[in-house]
């Protein structure tokens, strides 16, 4: 709910730059034409991610994978990772912060083994992994438009810093935390969904998405698609599950504020003191110099934000990338560096794990530099 109050306020802070004349009326529409496409993605997806979760069918993959492990840490925190990844690239980050967190800390009080190194590699991996696919993250989506790039033609661009990234996340989680990773486990016994028609109903219609997702069609089709197919499904089978709380307003609002703060910024002339910030260039350290200043800044004031204040400054491609490199895998140093850290630290909250800020704020000053760097040279050598 704080979320939403911040949005409100900064939605007031856009209506009152137009009153004001800061903010045109013609570049508030234009916004709106770019904006509402991706909003209209994050609804779909998001109900999407809340029905199949409902539909048990999350629940049965984490079961398959604690039976896959064979008691060994080691495997279950690999086969999470995979899943991470997986749930990141094609459903978006905040998708994984929301839906894998809860599951991960139940596998690992299942196990007896600390959940925090589980914790730790959703939410690092929900950020670092979400670079490959526009649908990947809500900065990956502004940035695929700027470009009108087909999504495998953006992964054609990001791959080789996607890899880096999540190698460099995994190998921090896995060199801090060595002895609760290789920890042996006893497995736990796999439990039937409450509902398996509605479980392979939501396993058929995940499974036709994403690969509708990377196909170059308008991303907020198929996830409406999707939406209205588990919709319909849970109306027949368990309507008590439709309730309005699967519509992220928070979110949305929240969103639409940053989007129109920024935008009056912009209009403002606020943000040209980052263009001497970045640089221009794209050799390796002009690349560097352009994550760093982008991983600051999503530190700073949220990924979002900072990347709609710098992408003006980035406008060539690879230079683009590098700045996705820095908003996306560099915002794991503070709270409220991505949303997906706050839903995730709810999440947690809401499970009795206790994480502490300063100890995470430490962690993220080890990994954000080195997954920075490691992905965007990955990214010099293939431009």
């Amino acid at each position: 709910m704080r979320i939403a109050i911040v949005g409100v306020v900064l939605l007031g802070v856009g209506i009152a730059a137009v009153a004001a004349g800061v903010l045109p009326v013609s570049d508030l529409t234009a916004l709106a034409g770019r904006v509402l496409p991706i909003l209209a993605f994050v609804v779909a997806v998001t109900i999407v991610a809340e029905l199949a979760a409902l539909a048990g069918l999350f629940q049965v993959i984490a079961q398959r994978l604690a039976a896959f492990a064979r008691g060994r840490a080691i495997v279950l925190w690999l086969l999470v990772l995979i899943l991470a990844a997986v749930s990141t690239i094609f459903l978006s980050l905040d998708t994984t912060a929301v839906l894998l967190t809860p599951i991960v800390v139940s596998l690992a009080a299942h196990a007896r083994i600390s959940p925090i190194p589980f914790a730790l590699t959703t939410v690092w991996i929900a950020n670092t992994g979400s670079l490959l696919l526009p649908v990947s993250n809500l900065t990956n989506l502004f940035a695929a438009q700027q470009l009108d790039l087909h999504p495998l033609q953006f992964a054609a661009l990001t791959a080789a810093p996607a890899a880096a990234a999540i190698a460099v996340t995994a190998a921090i989680v896995f060199l801090t935390r060595p002895r609760q990773l290789l920890a042996r486990f006893e497995p736990e016994h796999p439990e039937r969904p409450e509902d398996p028609v509605l479980a392979w109903v939501a396993a058929v219609t995940v499974a036709l998405l994403v690969p509708a997702l990377i196909s170059g069609i308008e991303v907020w089709i198929p996830a409406a698609v999707a939406a209205a197919v588990l919709v319909i499904a849970f109306a027949v089978r368990r309507p008590a599950a439709l309730r309005p709380g699967l519509v992220p307003v928070p979110l949305v609002l929240f969103a639409s504020g940053l989007f129109v703060a920024v935008e009056a910024l912009h209009q403002a002339d606020v943000t040209e003191v980052l263009a001497a910030a970045v640089g221009t260039g794209s050799s390796p350290l002009d690349l560097l110099r352009l994550a760093g200043v982008g991983a600051a800044s999503a530190n700073a004031i949220n990924n979002l934000p900072a990347y709609l204040a710098i992408e003006p400054f980035a406008s060539e491609p690879v230079r683009l990338i590098a700045l996705l490199i820095g908003v996306n895998a560099g915002a794991i140093i503070t709270p409220w560096g991505s949303l997906a850290t706050l839903l995730w630290h709810a999440r947690l909250t809401s499970m009795g794990v206790q994480i502490s800020w300063p100890r995470f704020m430490l962690l993220g000053l080890l990994a954000a530099p080195l997954t920075v760097t490691a992905a965007t040279l990955a990214l010099s050598v293939v431009a």
